[in-house]
């Protein structure tokens, strides 16, 4: 076993105390700093936190591997036609999923507990995802895509197979087939997240009466835009390196200044390796790049809190017994700066003996 002494950071807040880790990373004891009974094989002064939830994923994706393009946002990702939907379509099968598992076991190796993945496909997609993930400890939240949202039947389908639906933006939609799979997402239970205000402005009214769990993006979203998606309590996945190498700057500060519980995400894997390190610490650079400063501990809350509290498991978000978490080699004078701005993948301290 392996104790880690130092700083605890999860849903409650941070404060000291200590960590009993078995030889599986999960957590056997958790006590005040000072009072460490049992005598574990080491013991290592650092941090301990939840696993990481990336907030917003695309990784079927994962099969491109080269620089993302630079044409218009909408020629590479608006369906059914753009350069990712192409490319999907004319991969086989074993390929995407042999892709998907190696970022996720990547995801998984650097102290990744879960994703909310929007997988493309239909069932075909979701049934790739689920193969790739097989036996990994991550949990998948996944909204699936309808290939055509006006077959009923075809949502109904992704939906009983998936945990919500996850769609391109309400102006790529037909409205009618869009209100209706929203109804069948909320009648089952399910979640429905879209896309939104990501390259253009949209109007808000309209995307929130069909009462979404998730937005993702809003780049384009006007402060009052901002306020209603507020009052409506619904959340949001902001997914700064992939919006910046179109040019585009998530309101991150105005989310924080408004109380909005906002969720980081990594968006497409041909954009961006699925590293919520690098997210932290260049959503808050850029944040004070662009003089609209967030504060470390609310991203801190995006990346370990936040998003499983969103999908409905705390617990995910708390260091306690019976559950695995993070453990941090990493300077303890001010956590939340320190998790954000200078920790890497390289300070995880592994729970195995040596």
């Amino acid at each position: 076993m392996i104790a880690v002494v130092g700083r605890i950071f999860d849903r409650e807040g941070v404060g000291p105390g200590y960590v009993l880790f078995d030889d599986r990373g999960r957590v056997v004891e958790r006590g005040k700093e000072g009072t460490l009974g049992l005598t574990p094989h080491r013991v290592v002064r650092g941090a301990v936190l939840p696993l990481m939830c990336n907030g917003h994923t695309h990784l079927g994706d994962a099969i491109w591997g080269r620089e993302p393009p630079h044409p218009p946002l909408a020629e590479v990702v608006r369906p059914p036609h753009g350069l990712k939907h192409r490319l999907l379509a004319s991969t086989p099968r074993n390929e995407k999923v042999e892709a998907m598992r190696e970022t996720l076991r990547g995801m998984e190796g650097g102290g990744t507990g879960g994703t909310l993945d929007f997988r493309e496909e239909s069932v075909d997609g979701i049934a790739e995802l689920e193969e790739a993930g097989r036996d990994l400890p991550l949990h998948l939240f996944t909204l699936g895509r309808p290939r055509n949202i006006q077959d009923p039947e075809e949502v109904g389908r992704v939906l009983t197979r998936a945990d919500g639906l996850g769609l391109s933006a309400y102006k790529d939609l037909p409205p009618d087939g869009l209100e209706r799979a929203a109804h069948e997402a909320a009648r089952r239970g399910k979640f429905l997240a879209l896309h939104a205000s990501e390259d253009e402005r949209e109007a808000i009214d309209p995307i929130l009466a069909l009462k979404p769990s998730l937005l993702v993006h809003l780049t384009m979203a006007s402060e009052p835009d901002l306020e209603r998606v507020r009052d409506a309590g619904v959340a949001v996945a902001f997914c700064p390196r992939s919006n910046a190498l179109f040019g585009r700057i998530p309101p991150l500060h105005w989310a924080e200044k408004l109380g909005i519980p906002f969720l980081l995400g990594t968006d497409n894997v041909m954009f961006n390796l699925p590293d919520l390190f690098r997210e932290m610490e260049f959503a808050y650079v850029a944040s004070r790049l662009h003089h609209a400063a967030v504060t470390p501990e609310t991203i801190v809350r995006s990346v370990f809190v936040n998003p499983w509290e969103l999908i409905r498991k705390p617990e995910m978000a708390e260091v306690q017994p019976g559950h695995r978490a993070l453990a941090l080699r990493i300077p303890l004078r001010d956590l939340p700066y320190e998790v954000v701005a200078r920790a890497t993948v390289g300070d995880i301290i592994s729970p195995i003996p040596v």
